[in-house]
């Protein structure tokens, strides 16, 4: 679902702009016309750029882990749920590009292996070499001209990182330039939980990992990365990865689930700057 189009006007308005200034080839100008994209990893320095100039001036960085999520949902569920959830979230703002997801996070240790990574496929990276990751692409993005950055991660294991990370670059920054925001209501404070409770779920249904939550939001976002043939309580055997019952997921439960990640975290990001 990633890359509908939209936000021409804004995009065009970047090309007018550059063009009104003189210097960027029409080129440049008509790709930015034809993407319609909020992320850079799709969109060419000079858009970028333009984009910028013309006041779209807030990046966000997703993170996402790559962990096991039972027999029945891909290691790179949580990617496409934050990129569905952060193209979403952008084009809400009308001022935000997305910048390229992060997808190794900590995940556990290798030696012994812990958490994730006792299950094939995870991949981890000590919390300090993560902190320095996300710390230079802000460092980055400043560079460039975002005034605000934007970290939000649909794991566990990044939360922690990003917001020291925040704390540490608005300390030495103090404003000058660009500010960073740790937007922990997209994973923790969505209310999703306490919606499906509400539905009649439990707290042994729901789980705390694979279960219906997760496996609910990716059947709406990527239905074909879902294995409905492997799908069983508590993954179906013992010591599966999957704590919850993801036979009782849905799409539509899923499209719920989106629709409030994506809320919490605007609301969260409007208020941090101030409402924009």
């Amino acid at each position: 679902m990633r890359g509908t189009p939209a936000l021409l006007a804004v995009l065009t308005l970047a090309g007018c702009t550059a063009q009104d200034t003189s210097e960027v080839d029409s080129g440049a100008v008509a790709g930015s016309e034809e993407t319609g994209t909020v992320f850079i990893e799709e969109m060419t320095w000079t858009e970028i750029r333009d984009a910028i100039d013309a006041g779209m001036t807030t990046v966000i960085l997703p993170t996402a882990g790559t962990e096991q999520n039972g027999p029945h949902m891909v290691m790179g569920k949580h990617r496409y749920i934050i990129e569905e959830a952060s193209d979403r979230i952008a084009r809400e703002l009308g001022n935000a590009l997305v910048a390229p997801t992060v997808t190794y996070v900590p995940e556990g240790d290798v030696d012994p292996p812990s958490g994730h990574m006792r299950f094939a496929g995870s991949i981890t990276l000590p919390n300090e070499f993560f902190m320095k990751l996300v710390e230079y692409a802000a460092r980055s993005f400043r560079v460039h001209g975002f005034t605000d950055i934007v970290f939000i991660g649909d794991s566990g294991g990044n939360q922690r990182g990003m917001q020291a990370v925040a704390e540490l670059l608005n300390e030495e920054w103090g404003g000058d330039g660009a500010t960073v925001h740790f937007i922990g209501d997209y994973y923790a404070n969505n209310g999703f939980r306490d919606w499906l409770m509400q539905q009649g779920e439990t707290d042994e249904t729901i789980g705390r990992h694979a279960g219906i939550s997760d496996t609910s939001i990716l059947l709406y976002v990527e239905p074909k990365h879902i294995r409905e043939d492997q799908l069983a309580p508590g993954g179906g055997f013992e010591n599966s990865g999957v704590s919850g019952d993801p036979t009782r997921a849905s799409a539509e439960y899923g499209e719920v689930g989106m629709e409030m990640r994506v809320d919490a975290a605007v609301r969260q990001i409007r208020a941090a700057m101030g409402s924009m």
